[in-house]
């Protein structure tokens, strides 16, 4: 009533106010958009209690527009809530999404009397990957961390059962999943437009870390996220892209065998994870100005897709033939070049791309029917490790200020690139913080080096005659003549 009136009726012991007046970290904490994935959640999980309930016999074709529909929003959210500068959502979200396309997929089989078998390895693989973010995330609040962990349950439900999504187990999770979603939405809403908050647990992470000796939490770190000069603002995907490689990975070790192509539940996880996921981070990845990133994650997503849908969607059959080789190898030869510039980023691209070479090599064994046993699930798991701790690495070092998982040094550095970096600092000439840090050294009598158009320059503040006097010291070090740049005042 209070909404519906604009604040005109308000029933007694609310205390509900307009939402100008709420604060602005309440906001940002309950946002309309969390409400909106709450929702598709508790859309899909009604539809896979269903059968569980007896409404409907089995899942079939007519549940099929409802899971996916519910899967394109929470993809459209995980894409807003990159833009609200929250990784750790947005990589939930995007998680979430994945299930439900999966779910979809697997009622639309049943048109063809097929209910697909689940290996275990990738819903083992996924619950300790949302086990981890779960953890991680309780440092917004520890109901946000126990909400995710009921998805943590749904997917050892789907490898503790051959069916899947057909089974009575899986099907009662989900029913958790909708009764926790639906008291989500309730304190979320309510905490929005309420002066008297439901406690969610706020505090209590950074608590107990503070607690612990050596460790330092990230807190409201500006460059964690910032975008470079010109650049759209979206946090780093990296987090969820490198999560999709270790799914897509671990989901290609499932043997089809004498089953068809079709009865084994792999297709969505190859394309919608390793292909459909990590071309929007790598579009998210492109729109923050970092190209390499980008390269990958979209080079990458292709493949996954391309494979997936060849290898697992049933186009490829039972034959092998030296045309599919022919696209593989012109893969391999742009990996090979996203490999040799990733030994001038660090050695965690470096050993993420080679491997990945690796992966590559196996599908082209594949398509000329000269795969050795066995090597194919060896590739697949070093890449699906490698992954891993690229996931791992950024989830902590992203929440962490100190200890850091290290991602190593570049391999190979360019002349001049980096020298000096231990005397003094060095600021990304790409970022608008680093403007401000400029901006702050001068103010202190301190000199810069900077770029221009044309040479390069010493900088110091003109209203600042300790720090003219030492950028003239500095340059007459250098030698040359000295050249002084003043800006006309009128």
């Amino acid at each position: 009533m209070f909404i519906i009136t604009r604040g005109k009726v308000e029933l007694p012991g609310t205390g509900l106010k307009s939402k100008a007046e709420l604060n602005t970290a309440q906001n940002q904490g309950c946002s309309d958009t969390v409400s909106v994935c709450l929702v598709m959640n508790m859309l899909s999980a009604c539809v896979l209690v269903c059968p569980l309930l007896g409404v409907v016999p089995r899942l079939f074709v007519g549940h099929v527009p409802w899971l996916w529909t519910a899967g394109v929003f929470q993809v459209a959210m995980c894409i807003l809530f990159y833009r609200a500068m929250d990784t750790l959502a947005a990589t939930f979200y995007g998680f979430t999404a994945l299930l439900k396309f999966a779910e979809g997929y697997s009622a639309l089989l049943s048109f063809y009397s097929i209910e697909p078998y689940s290996p275990v390895p990738f819903p083992a693989v996924f619950s300790v990957l949302f086990f981890v973010l779960a953890l991680f995330s309780c440092q917004k609040s520890m109901l946000e961390g126990l909400y995710q962990l009921f998805f943590v349950a749904f997917c050892i439900a789907i490898a503790a059962q051959p069916q899947g999504f057909f089974q009575g187990g899986t099907q009662g999770v989900e029913g958790a999943i909708f009764i926790m979603s639906a008291l989500m939405l309730l304190i979320t809403t309510f905490n929005m437009v309420s002066t008297t908050l439901i406690p969610t647990g706020q505090g209590y992470f950074k608590a107990l870390v503070t607690r612990i000796q050596g460790v330092n939490l990230r807190a409201n770190d500006k460059e964690l996220n910032d975008p470079y000069l010109g650049y759209s603002k979206y946090a780093d995907a990296e987090l969820l892209g490198h999560a999709c490689s270790v799914l897509a990975t671990f989901a290609i070790t499932a043997t089809v065998g004498n089953k068809g192509p079709l009865a084994v539940l792999i297709l969505p996880w190859v394309v919608v994870a390793g292909g459909a996921l990590q071309l929007l981070c790598g579009s998210v990845a492109f729109a923050r100005g970092k190209t390499f990133e980008s390269t990958v994650f979209i080079l990458y997503g292709m493949m996954w897709t391309v494979w997936g849908l060849t290898r697992f969607g049933g186009l490829y059959g039972q034959t092998r033939s030296f045309d599919v080789a022919v696209g593989i190898i012109s893969f391999m030869l742009f990996n090979g070049l996203v490999t040799a510039a990733a030994v001038f980023v660090n050695v965690a691209w470096f050993a993420y791309s080679l491997t990945f070479q690796l992966i590559l090599i196996s599908f082209l064994l594949d398509a000329v029917g000269a795969l050795p046993y066995g090597y194919d699930i060896g590739v697949t798991i070093i890449f699906g490790l490698v992954s891993f701790y690229c996931f791992l690495a950024h989830i902590f070092n992203s929440t962490f200020q100190s200890p850091q998982i290290p991602l190593g040094k570049p391999l190979i550095k360019m002349s001049g690139v980096g020298g000096g970096a231990d005397i003094c600092p060095h600021v990304s000439a790409r970022k608008a913080t680093s403007v401000q840090q400029i901006a702050e050294i001068m103010k202190n009598g301190g000199i810069c080096g900077m770029p221009t158009d044309t040479v390069y320059v010493l900088v110091a503040a003109c209203n600042r005659p300790d720090a003219v006097i030492k950028a003239y010291k500095v340059k007459k070090q250098a030698g040359g003549p000295t050249y002084v740049h003043v800006d006309l005042f009128y």
